[in-house]
């Protein structure tokens, strides 16, 4: 399936924004959504839908590597099969590049133990017999993300790094979750995530929106929604987190047709679970969808359909003894603006499957 390459067209593009208000709505059925997640583990090509779990956590690695602190105890926060465990130990692009085996072997040295949180239980043993199992020191505890009645999650002062990546997008209260998870870090210990955010998908949401008024004349909650990056930067620094770096980057994955963006979602076990259940998707709507998506947003000359995946990074720390203590407000010298005089930098990488990475600013 041409949307499992990932690489055949891929574009990345990073941007930050100011930190804003946020909004505690339930929303998420999390009952559903570990259904999904039931579902897609037991499905034999979900394996084949990994893509973007492996590029997120590839690039989690990287910045770990800036990390100069080691990992006696790690919590995996929201884990799924263990895609940032698997990696590390995943030799196979080491001899493209050099630099991504000296990292992962950095990282993997620094690591005492790994402590993978799931809250589907088929999802977090679904590799169990996989290689980095015996590289690893790895316990597994089922639970569900929104509840942090076990010990490895409720006890203050546990982990010196929390990672969690594509996890957090269907939690409804972010900011009791992030407050819990600084409490169970150490002093000046990180955490590190990722989530979808902002305008994921919008080219299916606007897709289907025109084709249920087309067919129905009315509107239903197809798309999940989803978090801006301001927010969480916010939601962060009531929770106590400090030195907080939040940015944002698009992938843009191209499908054969709107039927493959949809498997393999469902194969992500990423398809939408609001409490608003919408009306099931029915046929009819299902070809009124795939001629608009093709007519607003398709590529007209391969006929591919792009998806834009727009992720929220975020890096915070727990204040400590050792961690610096930011400057008082109005006491720098320099103005911003001056220093950038006026612009703003846009980095866009574009990966292609038989190519290195091209970087451009602009």
């Amino acid at each position: 399936m041409l949307g499992r390459s990932l690489y055949n067209r891929l574009t990345l593009r990073y941007y930050s924004q100011k930190t804003g208000g946020a909004n505690n709505v339930k929303v998420f059925d999390r009952h559903v959504k570990w259904l999904q997640k039931e579902r897609a583990a037991h499905n034999p090509n979900s394996k084949f839908a990994e893509y973007l779990r492996d590029e997120i956590n590839r690039r989690t690695i990287d910045r770990l590597a800036f990390l100069k602190t080691d990992f006696t105890n790690v919590l995996d926060f929201g884990a799924h099969a263990g895609n940032f465990e698997k990696l590390l130990c995943d030799p196979s692009r080491d001899t493209q590049n050099s630099q991504w085996k000296a990292d992962r072997e950095l990282i993997k040295s620094k690591i005492g133990k790994i402590v993978m949180v799931e809250s589907s239980k088929s999802l977090l043993y679904k590799d169990l017999t996989s290689a980095f199992n015996n590289e690893l020191n790895i316990d597994r505890i089922v639970a569900d993300e929104e509840n942090f009645d076990v010990p490895e999650l409720s006890e203050p002062n546990q982990y010196d790094l929390i990672i969690s990546n594509l996890s957090m997008h269907w939690i409804n209260d972010l900011p009791e979750v992030y407050k819990k998870l600084h409490n169970c870090l150490k002093p000046d210990a990180c955490f590190i995530g990722s989530m979808f955010g902002g305008d994921t998908l919008f080219e299916l949401r606007t897709s289907l929106q025109l084709a249920e008024i087309e067919r129905y004349g009315g509107l239903s909650p197809r798309i999940s929604p989803f978090v801006e990056s301001s927010d969480v930067g916010n939601l962060m620094q009531k929770a106590g987190f400090q030195m907080l770096t939040v940015d944002a980057e698009e992938l843009i994955v191209d499908y054969p047709n709107v039927m493959a963006l949809m498997e393999d979602l469902q194969l992500m076990g990423e398809n939408n679970s609001v409490l608003m259940t919408p009306p099931p998707l029915t046929k009819d709507l299902l070809m009124a969808v795939e001629p608009i998506y093709r007519e607003m947003h398709g590529d007209k000359k391969t006929g591919h359909l792009p998806a834009t995946f727009r992720f929220v990074y975020m890096i915070g720390w727990k204040q400590g003894k050792y961690l610096a203590k930011p400057a008082q407000r109005g006491s720098a010298n320099v103005s911003l603006k001056d220093a950038l005089d006026g612009k703003t930098i846009t980095t866009t990488t574009t990966l292609t499957e038989d190519e290195e990475p091209t970087t451009t600013k602009k």
